[in-house]
């Protein structure tokens, strides 16, 4: 929410009376070198990274990663409308589509995109009691 010009000048009011009049011009001198420090910072951010992307940094469309656009009502509210198809994982389809090719529905972990052996059922799970 943006401030408002009543607040802004009860702040101004409260740190001259915290600082003082005479330790005000030293302060607002140290205020406007952190501001500008920081346009440095961030124009020189920018301009690396221009660097690293290349020509595709200027096809960005920034505005849609500024926060003060999402809406988290917005986002529920059009995950809720998406028909559930749209929402499948398609790497789970991927991984079934495998695992019915292999036979082994059901059987294997799935280990940087591989079926990896299934662990057997009937051996109790490993517990360290010092890990815990």
């Amino acid at each position: 929410m943006p401030m408002g010009w009543d607040e802004l000048f009860v702040i101004i009011i409260l740190a001259v009376i915290i600082i003082g009049p005479q330790r005000m011009p030293e302060y607002a001198a140290k205020l406007a070198r952190g501001i500008r420090s920081m346009r440095v910072m961030a124009d020189s951010a920018k301009s690396q990274l221009r660097e690293q992307m290349g020509p595709e940094f200027d096809d960005i469309n920034w505005r849609q990663y500024d926060p003060r656009s999402y809406d988290p009502r917005k986002i529920v509210r059009d995950a809720l409308r998406e028909p559930l198809e749209a929402a499948w994982n398609p790497v789970h389809d991927e991984l079934s589509s495998v695992r019915e090719s292999a036979g082994q529905i059901g059987t294997g972990e799935v280990l940087s995109g591989e079926l990896a052996p299934a662990a057997d059922v009937r051996r109790p799970t490993p517990f360290d009691a010092d890990a815990t």
